[in-house]
């Protein structure tokens, strides 16, 4: 089997450096070929990819803006492999990554496949709070650290495998963005596909952004939720709702306080002392704690406020996703 390795790339040579690098150093033997597809960057990366052609079977397309989902599928069409597996740019793969993935298929194959992602010791404090908020079953981004159901999986694409039969037979992603990974994930469903978690195979995720840029890219998840909800009613979670729940009971407890009654918002207080003990322990850090505490009230108000707007746009109004939040999906 020949993976082809799928990575889109917008601006960020750097971060293209250090993957391939990591790839380099891959302990596994067989054949793979690397396919780069640079998104409309005004920033290329084609001389870092140079630096990597005697080292990796690698091949670099440039092609017009359309988006992560996009490229993708852009570069699955382009690539000779059976499987596909995708990054994102600003991932770094351990040794092992691929040796794992090819085991875990040949003990139990499966056409989509997801795994976790991971923080090294040399991300930024801020990196490493984030990844706490992304992973921690502490939060809702349980999913992304492993504890999703591992025979129900919804892959997500900064670390994913897809066979090329079911890409040929699902057209790869859509043009909603973020989103586009439960969105085929679903739609593989669908098809008769299964997707499984693999849980070995994580990734470092070196997600590089700050808190502004964080809270803007969960509002975005936020809002795409209702509209998958809308579009695949069948798999529609309470658990989504969270968020939205965990943001009104917080302005509930704060507007109690009115009538001298506490107790709401203390239960709010030994949550985020949990929240702090927990990723203090994990990070050996007290201020890596705290940070994750900014990270995790972020991630919540961020998601919650914008399921919130979505639900009452798209699912209450009825109003057609693409004309509601156009910023979400791209033009192909």
């Amino acid at each position: 089997m020949l993976f082809s390795l799928i990575i889109p790339v917008y601006n960020r040579p750097d971060e293209v450096d250090e993957l391939l690098q990591s790839l380099v150093q891959t302990d596994y033997k067989a054949a793979f070929e690397v396919v780069l597809v640079e998104d409309g960057s005004s920033i290329r990366c084609e001389d870092i990819v140079q630096k990597y052609t005697d080292r990796l079977s690698i091949f670099y397309y440039f092609k017009e803006n359309s988006g992560p989902g996009d490229s993708r599928n852009y570069g699955m069409r382009k690539a000779k492999g059976d499987y596909f597996i995708i990054f994102d740019s600003d991932c770094i793969i351990p040794q092992q990554y691929l040796s794992e993935v090819d085991k875990a298929l040949a003990n139990n194959y499966v056409d989509c496949f997801g795994g976790p992602d991971k923080a090294l010791d040399s991300f930024s404090d801020i990196q490493k709070a984030i990844n706490f908020a992304m992973t921690s079953f502490l939060t809702t981004g349980g999913i992304r650290g492993g504890s999703e159901k591992i025979d129900k999986f919804q892959p997500r694409s900064f670390n994913m495998g897809i066979s090329r039969k079911a890409f040929e037979a699902s057209n790869g992603f859509g043009n909603i963005h973020p989103g586009e990974d439960p969105d085929l994930s679903i739609r593989l469903w669908n098809l008769g596909f299964e997707t499984k978690l693999f849980p070995n195979a994580y990734v470092y995720h070196k997600r590089r952004i700050d808190w502004e840029k964080f809270s803007v890219q969960v509002n975005k998840f936020g809002k795409a939720r209702p509209i998958l909800n809308s579009w695949y009613p069948k798999y529609n979670k309470l658990t989504f709702f969270f968020p939205s729940v965990f943001i009104l009971g917080f302005g509930l407890a704060v507007l109690l306080l009115v009538f001298t009654y506490d107790i709401l918002l203390k239960l709010y207080f030994i949550y985020f002392i949990i929240i702090f003990l927990t990723a203090s322990f994990q990070n050996k850090s007290i201020k890596i704690g705290y940070l994750s505490v900014v990270a995790v009230w972020k991630q919540f108000f961020g998601y919650g406020t914008g399921f919130i707007e979505s639900y009452g746009k798209v699912i209450l109004l009825k109003q057609k996703p693409q004309e509601a939040f156009p910023e979400l999906f791209f033009k192909l």
